[in-house]
Formats: structure tokens, sequence, C-alpha cells
């Protein structure tokens, strides 16, 4: 049975150069489609020339979410600065990293990066 196709938050020709060059990244369905903010990133060595190591994750995904591939996609970091803009003055960060909203303000703050997979 073929799955219908993803309706994103952002159409395709509305993304804006934001922050370019960065390679791609994983990103969840819950920023993507559903609009919500990136809640926790984090940055692994990228594994392929392409790859920048990053993820982003509302932070309300569950395991069981995570473990079917049709919840998240490849994108390019771009994409996800323009869901949500404030992940910009992180993309620099050197692996391995990770930030996390902290509860009150919503501001990023350093958080405990995943292990290494």
């Amino acid at each position: 049975m073929a799955t219908a196709p993803k309706k994103f938050g952002i159409p395709g020709g509305q993304i804006r150069q934001l922050a370019p060059g960065r390679g791609g990244c994983l990103a969840t369905d819950i920023i993507t489609v559903q609009g919500k903010r990136v809640g926790y990133m984090y940055r692994q060595a990228p594994t392929k020339p392409w790859d920048s190591g990053w993820v982003f994750m509302a932070g309300t995904e569950s395991q069981q979410f995570m473990d079917d591939p049709s919840n998240h996609g490849i994108y390019d970091v771009n994409t996800i600065a323009n869901y949500d803009p404030e992940i910009i003055p992180l993309l620099d960060s050197p692996p391995p990293c990770a930030f996390e909203r902290a509860g009150g303000t919503g501001k990023f703050v350093p958080a405990p990066p995943p292990p290494p997979e």
C-alpha cells in the first residue's frame, strides 16, 4: 500500500537562504510536517561527505516514532533553519554537541549528546 506524500509546513518554493552550505541533516515530521519548533538538536561526526552530522527533533518523539523511517527524512540544514531560525547561531558548533530548549525561557542550552551509534 502506497503512503500519501507528506504535506510540508513550508512549500519548497518558499525556502529562503538562511543557513546555506551546511550539508544534510535528519529532521522529524513533527518539525517539517506538523510545524513544531526544534526542541532538541544534536550533532555527531558526519559519516558521509554531504552529512552535517545534525539531527533535529521537536523533543516529544517516542522511540517507536523514531524507529519508523517514514516519520523523518534527510533535508538540507538550510531547510530546517527556515522552520526554526533560532537554530542558526548553533549550527557551527563542533561535534559532538547537543542543545535543548530550556523550560521557561525557550532558549537553547547545552545538553548531553546521545551516545555514538
